[in-house]
Parts: C-alpha cells; sequence; structure tokens
C-alpha cells in the first residue's frame, strides 16, 4: 500500500468511540467519499484487509448495528428481452416460453400470498422492450389493448397498488423521461444495473456485444432521468465479466457524479458474477471472495457512509460475515415465496439463517421497504402522492417497517420479541451482536448526567437488538439510582369542561367545531354546576387533584378560566386544581389584554396550583406546520411554562408523538424541555404520549403514520430518563395509551409514574382507544406489586396522598353516569348555579 493511500485511510480511522473526530474537525471525507484522484488510486491497491477495516468502520458511521434486508415477491412480467448478454439465463426466446407476458390476475394471485408472508415489495423484473425484437411480443401486447411492455407493467403495477399492500419495485431497464412519468405512479422505487461504464465490455466478443440497451452511455442517462424525476433508485455494478479494477472504480465514481447531483441513489449492488450453463460464458472464471471483498470495500470508501451499500446474499453462500465486515449494510431483495429468477440455481437463504449470520458478524438484522428510509422521511419529495399513504402505513419514525402491530390505545398484544429484549433475553437473531461502541459512550455520558446533543438522542432512538436492550437497561438502572423501587400514582379526575374548539389540529379526535369532520360525540359545554358536581364527586370519592382542560370554545376569555377557578374553590378548597393547558392559557390572556406573567398570578390567586404540560405536541415548528399550523409555535408553549415557573406554578412536560414527526424532531423536543428545565426547574414530571391514530383526521385522510411502534413507545420513556437524568426525576407511562402489558414493560424501562386513576378519561377514548375509563387504586397498586416494585400513592407534586383521601380512594362508590351537556352558540356561566346560558364577553 503506498504511503498516500496509506495517509487516507488513516483520515477516515480517526474516530472515537461517539463517531467524532480524535484530532480535529470530522472530515467530509467520511460522509462523502474519496476525491477521483483518491478514488482511481485505490485500483492499484491490494490491501484488502486494510480497505475493509476502515469500510467497516465507515458503514457503522452511517448505519450503526443495522444490517437491513427487503422482504419481496419477484414478479418476473416477461422473460423476452431484446438484449443477448452472455451470462444471462433470465432472458428467453418465444420458444421456450409458455406464454409472453404474465396475465394480470397471475401476477395479483402471486402477490396476494406473498402479501400473506409478510412481504411488502413486488420486485417487476422484465427484458429490455421485447416488441421492438420479437412479433410474439407485439402481438401480445396488442391482445391485451397495449402498445409496450412498459404500458403493460404501467397497468400491472397499478392494479398490485389498488388490490394489495404491496409496493412495486420495477427494473424496467433504459426509459424515457415520459416512461419515468408514466411509471412514477404506481412505483415506490425503480433500478437500472449500470453493471460497467466501460463501454469496452459492448464490443465483439464481450458479454454485452449485441445488446443495445448495456451501452453505459444509455445506462447512465436513463439514471440521470431518474434523478431529474426524483425516483427513489437502485443501481450497481457486475463484478468478474472481464472488466478491470480501474473499471470498476471509474463506474463506481460515473454513479457517485450522478447521485451527488441529484441524490436519489438509495442503493449500490455490488453483485458477482456465476457462470450459468448454457450461456457463452458458462466457463468462465468467477471473481473469488478476495474481488468481491474488495470491490465492496472500495465501494463504501468511494460512497462514504451514508450510501446503502449491497450484495445479495444468495450468490455467497457461507461467507455472509465476511461481507458485512468489508462495509456492506444490506442484503437487498430477500423472497420467502419465488426464487431469484436471474439466479435460479442459487436459492435464498432462509430469513432466520440470513439472521443468524448477520448476528454472527455482530450486526442486527431489519426489515426496510423497497424505499430506503431517508427517502421515506422526505416521502412528499420523493414519492409520487399516490403511494404516501400506503408507504406512511407501513413506517415509524425512521423510515422502516414498524418491526410490531402493536398500536397506541388499542387492545393488542405487546410483541414478545421486545419485552424479552427490554429483559435482557437476547433472540436467536441477536445473540452475538454486541452494544454498539456509540451507544455505549452515549449511555455512559448519560449515565454521568452530560447534556446530550441532538444527534445523540436520535440515535438512542434508532437503537435496536442489543442497542435496544442497553438502552432500556440504562434508564432502568438510572430509575432505581433516582427513585428507588417506589412506583407512583394520583387519585385524580379528568373533568374536560367542553368538547367545542374553534383550533383545527389534525390529530385531535376530541374537539368539535362546525367544520368537524367524522368525529364521534356531540359538542358539550358544561356548566357551572355540573363541574361543581363532578369535583365533589371526586373528592368524595378520594381524588386529591382534578385535571381541568378543554377545546377552546369561541366564546371563551381568560375570564372563563377564572370563573372556573372560583366554582372549584368554593366546592372543594382543598383539592388541587392542577388545569390550562398553555395554549389556554395564551389564548385567556391575549383575550383579556395582559402579558403572561399577569394572567398567570391571575390564575394562581383564584386557585390554580399546577398546569398540564399539553399542547405541546412536538416541540419542532417543522413540524406542527402540518399537525397543528394555528396553535401556539413551540417558542410560545416555552414562553408559557417558562412564565408559569417564574410565578411559582410548577408543570407537566409531554410529547405525543408517531404521527408525521422523526427521531430529529423528538430529540428536539427532549432537548428544548430539558434546556427549559436547566433554567426554571419548574417541571414535575415528564409524559410521553403514543399518537392513537383510530379517530384522528389527520390518520383517516392517510396523511400520518400509525403511531409508534412498540419499541418506539418504549424507547421514549427510557430515553428521556436518559436525557434528563438530574433535572426531570418523574417518567410517566399512560396507561390509557399503553395498556396493562405496555406499562409492565415500561417499569423495566426507566418508568416510576403511572399517572392517575382519572376517573373519567374522553380526549384519548375520543381518538379510538379501548383502555378503561378509571383504574383504582387496588388495580394500580396489582400492577405496580407484578413488577416487584413498590406502590405509592402521591399528590400532583408528589408528596405523599392525604391519608383520609387514601382511604376515601379505597372506599369509594360507583360514579355517576356522566351527562355532557349540548354546547350553545354561547358559553354557559361556569359559576355554581349561574344562569344556564350567557354570553361570556
Amino acid at each position: 500500500m503506498t504511503d498516500n493511500m496509506q495517509t487516507i485511510l488513516a483520515r477516515f480511522q480517526q474516530l472515537d468511540s461517539r463517531g467524532a473526530v480524535l484530532a480535529g474537525e470530522w472530515s467530509p471525507i467520511a460522509d462523502t467519499g474519496l476525491c477521483v484522484a483518491d478514488a482511481l488510486n485505490l485500483a492499484v491497491q491490494d490491501e484488502t484487509p486494510a480497505l475493509m477495516r476502515v469500510a467497516a468502520q465507515l458503514r457503522d458511521r452511517g448505519f450503526s448495528n443495522c444490517v437491513s434486508y427487503s422482504r419481496k415477491v419477484f414478479v418476473p412480467l416477461t422473460h423476452l428481452c431484446r438484449d443477448v448478454c452472455h451470462y444471462c439465463t433470465f432472458a428467453k426466446t418465444p420458444k421456450k416460453i409458455e406464454q409472453a407476458f404474465l396475465p394480470p390476475e397471475q401476477v395479483l394471485a402471486q402477490v396476494k400470498v406473498a402479501e400473506s408472508m409478510g412481504c411488502k415489495e413486488a420486485l417487476f423484473t422484465l427484458g429490455e422492450k421485447p416488441e421492438l425484437r420479437y412479433r410474439a411480443a407485439r402481438e401480445a401486447l396488442l391482445a391485451m389493448g397495449f402498445a409496450t411492455t412498459l404500458e403493460y407493467l404501467a397497468h400491472v403495477a397499478a392494479r398490485v397498488l389498488a388490490e394489495t399492500n404491496v409496493l412495486p419495485h420495477i427494473n424496467a431497464g433504459c426509459m424515457s423521461d415520459a416512461e419515468f412519468a408514466m411509471l412514477r405512479p404506481v412505483s415506490a422505487s425503480m433500478g437500472i444495473m449500470l453493471e460497467s461504464a466501460s463501454s469496452r465490455l459492448c464490443a465483439k466478443g464481450m458479454p454485452h456485444y449485441g445488446s443495445p440497451d448495456k451501452d453505459p452511455e444509455l445506462r447512465l442517462a436513463t439514471i440521470e432521468r431518474a434523478g431529474r424525476a426524483a425516483v427513489p433508485f437502485t443501481t450497481g455494478i457486475l463484478i468478474g465479466i472481464g472488466e478491470t479494477r480501474l473499471e470498476r472504480v471509474e463506474s463506481l465514481l460515473a454513479l457517485r457524479a450522478l447521485h451527488r447531483r441529484y441524490g436519489h441513489l438509495q442503493e449500490v449492488i455490488i453483485q458477482n458474477f456465476r457462470a450459468k450453463p448454457e450461456t457463452k460464458m458458462a466457463k468462465a472464471p468467477e471473481p473469488d471472495l478476495n474481488e468481491l471483498l474488495w470491490t465492496i470495500a472500495v465501494a463504501r470508501l468511494i460512497f462514504g457512509a451514508q450510501m446503502s451499500i449491497q450484495a445479495p446474499p444468495n450468490l455467497s453462500p457461507g461467507v455472509l460475515p465476511q461481507l458485512i465486515a468489508a462495509g456492506l449494510n444490506d442484503w437487498g431483495g430477500v423472497s420467502p415465496l419465488t426464487p431469484d429468477f436471474v439466479n435460479p440455481e442459487a436459492p435464498w437463504p432462509h430469513l432466520e439463517t440470513l439472521a443468524t449470520e448477520t448476528a454472527a458478524a455482530g450486526k442486527h438484522l431489519h426489515e426496510r421497504l423497497t424505499i430506503y428510509p431517508r427517502y421515506v422521511r422526505d416521502y412528499s419529495r420523493w414519492l409520487d402522492i399516490a403511494l404516501h399513504s400506503k408507504v406512511l402505513q407501513y413506517c415509524d419514525g425512521q423510515g422502516l417497517p414498524k418491526e410490531d402491530g402493536w398500536v397506541a390505545g388499542q387492545d393488542f398484544e405487546a410483541p414478545t420479541a421486545e419485552i424479552d429484549l427490554i429483559n435482557g433475553k437476547a433472540n436467536n437473531r441477536d445473540f452475538a451482536a454486541p452494544v454498539s461502541a456509540d451507544i455505549q459512550a452515549i449511555i455512559a455520558a448519560a449515565m454521568r448526567a452530560q447534556a446530550l446533543s441532538e444527534s445523540d438522542i436520535a440515535r438512542l432512538f434508532a437503537a435496536r437488538g442489543a442497542d435496544f436492550t442497553a438502552v432500556c437497561q440504562a434508564a432502568n438502572r438510572l430509575r432505581e439510582q433516582r427513585c428507588g423501587d417506589r412506583v407512583s400514582y394520583v387519585v385524580t379526575r379528568n373533568i374536560n369542561y367542553t368538547n367545542v374548539c374553534y383550533f383545527k389540529c389534525q390529530f385531535c379526535a376530541f374537539s368539535k367545531g362546525k367544520l368537524s369532520e367524522n368525529l364521534r360525540g356531540r359538542p358539550y359545554d358544561l356548566s357551572g354546576d355540573e363541574i361543581a358536581r363532578r369535583a365533589k364527586e371526586a373528592w368524595q370519592r378520594g381524588a386529591t387533584e382534578v385535571c381541568m382542560q378543554g377545546g377552546i370554545h369561541p366564546e371563551y376569555t381568560g375570564q372563563t378560566y377564572l370563573d372556573i377557578l372560583a366554582t372549584l374553590r368554593a366546592e372543594t378548597p382543598n383539592m388541587h386544581i392542577h388545569a390550562f393547558s398553555p395554549l389556554e392559557v395564551w389564548q385567556g390572556a391575549q383575550t383579556l389584554g395582559l402579558n403572561l406573567e399577569t394572567y398567570l398570578r391571575q390564575l394562581k390567586d383564584a386557585g390554580l396550583h399546577s398546569l398540564p404540560g399539553t399542547a405541546a405536541e412536538i416541540l419542532d415548528d417543522d413540524v406542527r406546520a402540518v399537525l397543528c399550523p394555528d396553535k401556539i409555535n413551540t417558542a410560545q408553549w416555552l414562553e408559557v411554562m417558562a412564565s408559569a415557573h417564574k410565578v411559582g406554578l410548577r408543570s407537566t412536560a409531554t410529547i405525543m408523538y408517531g404521527h408525521v414527526d422523526g427521531y430529529l424532531s423528538w430529540a428536539r423536543h427532549l432537548l428544548r424541555v430539558r434546556n427549559l428545565q436547566e433554567q426554571t426547574g419548574g417541571f414535575t414530571e415528564f409524559v410521553p404520549l403514543p399518537f392513537v391514530p383510530a379517530e384522528a383526521p389527520i390518520y383517516l385522510k392517510g396523511k400520518a403514520r400509525r403511531g409508534p411502534s412498540f419499541r418506539e413507545a418504549i424507547l421514549m420513556h427510557a430515553v428521556a430518563r436518559l436525557v434528563f437524568n438530574g433535572l426531570i426525576d418523574n417518567i410517566q407511562a399512560s396507561w390509557v395509551k399503553m395498556g396493562e402489558q405496555g406499562v409492565a414493560a415500561l417499569l423495566n424501562a426507566g418508568v416510576n409514574d403511572l399517572g392517575g386513576t382519572l376517573m373519567n378519561e374522553t380526549i384519548t377514548r375520543a381518538a379510538g382507544a379501548v383502555h378503561g375509563q378509571e383504574t383504582a387504586p387496588e388495580l394500580m397498586e396489582a400492577r405496580i406489586y407484578r413488577a416487584g416494585r413498590q406502590p405509592f400513592q402521591r399528590n400532583t407534586l408528589y408528596g405523599p396522598a392525604d391519608p383520609e383521601q387514601c382511604l376515601r380512594s379505597r372506599n369509594a362508590l360507583p360514579l355517576v353516569e356522566l351527562i355532557n351537556t349540548p354546547a350553545d352558540k354561547y358559553g354557559r356561566s361556569k359559576h355554581r348555579n349561574g344562569d344556564d346560558v350567557i354570553a361570556i364577553n
């Protein structure tokens, strides 16, 4: 190895365990790859092990401990092709096939079987423009009403999209701009193998002679058209067909140049030639393992940390861990149903075998979609609108498929695999996988109460396999250090005084207004008498707190909230009033023409004790612009909380996640809460609230994900415990949203509080949750004892609950059935014994 190359590789290796540079600033070389001159110099380097070591480090920077694959069905729409590649057995002449094209019903039948087996990708493979060579192809297309193979392909792919949940990936060869425009609405991604940028391979006696579509200029032009059309694209090179190492490097550089221009290459495949009987290259030597490893490593060094580098696992049986060691991060499509029609002699590995071999290399196998995560996260740019809903249905916040069918608020079994991982019971896919070095370093920093960066926190949310176990167990150790074995809860009643709201938050199924869309229940507005009755009943049943929130009724002013406090103080003078979201406070102050601090002092003087930390959703304005565009923004929410803390009102903090957000926005939210807590110390607890999709308008419109995965829900609590170490000691689980099994799992992942018994819960149930309206103290404590922990009935500020109220809570009579007074166009008086309906001005 030359001195120059040693210097270059040394620059790549200057990483510490958290991905930072040991000396000086991180060089962009790691993310963007070698310069052209240095890349070309790789062609004469024979030190494969050295190249592999650096490539593997680089891969870990981009993909951590995960190696992905796509569960697919292989659909050979036609074996006819006008090209005659000398190594190919896929292409056949009309005499050697029973039918020119697979009929739509046959395709759909196969795709539906594949869907039942968990496949999410339909890989359409076909020969290049066979109608230009074979009359049989032209006649078959004409009989079906199509002029070209690609028109027929568009029709079949459209039916797959309409009649299944499987996403088409199209390998259609060289295409024009018009053909890309035709196929983009019916496919989540497309691809074409460059194979080689060397025109020498098209000369007489070479493998691409007589194959006009293998002209490198045509194929590179197609790849460029895909970039202009914003198509997530797959490409790659075929090694061992007579090209030189220099030509491989030049091919990879040509692809990189297009990717730098358009950003559309989601993966680069390094495919090794396999000699096949009855071809002109049947006796040609296959590339040895060293050539494959060298090429994978070089591809990683050329493309950098972020590009997905893939090699087909069925073409290299028995050596898969070595391919990972060379810098690979993806196995491509693997079918549990159909063979690899391009390489029929090489069966797909069983997925359990693939997982085991991946784990043997210290990595976690994870499924992906045909469209890669970074393109999913920017789906409005990279996907036709016709595919948005289908892709969102599958995805988690990283852009990978949800690994389970669990949905917040629903009666689904919690996935046993994740529960086992929380408890440190590795499954067969992760038995050999170590915890990633960066995860270990981030956890160590958190345990020392160091502030984590945005990227650190996002990395924790991406933890899977052994990394997931490490995060959960670290959070649980920290919970034990900060809180001991005590698990607290509070006896409380929710009183939502109106569901009329003039805001139009896209996630909310609780609020009602003139423009409410298909929402359950009728608009109501409680009178002061009913508010007082519910508060008195709650006190008699042992409550120490009422939690008061409602919609923003167009007739409410800041005086309305003061009247509510007066009614509660008169009826239940010893009750803790935990009331009014920051949105209500902001709106109340505005209607009275007061600044926040002045209005909050008025609320406190009227009897308010603390604020709920709702209306936060995600404290990232890019997300809020989609989710709740007319609501208070991030800065305003933080301003309300800072002002409340300044006047002596404590508050909770929440996050509502799993809809149109992502791991970076979650990290920003946690950091903004942490930063304010460092300044004020006013937050008593942090409460993660997983998005309940069932009745949410944004979900019903197909514009949001189906809530977080179970893994993500667990991590939200565990990561919060690590991020808030030394600042917020109480991490609360929402039993209404997480369910019985979810709560049990969270008690081993950093949670120390189960929130309120509630008595009445309407907001989450309006969103479609099915869990109970009330969990009595005996049931709360049974949950806690089953987890091996000690129950503690608390008050709102985490002191011990009043003993007399504790006794009442254990001898409570059944709740009186609620009556929600129908709303009028005017607001109802919130005074005790007030007029039935009055205008509030």
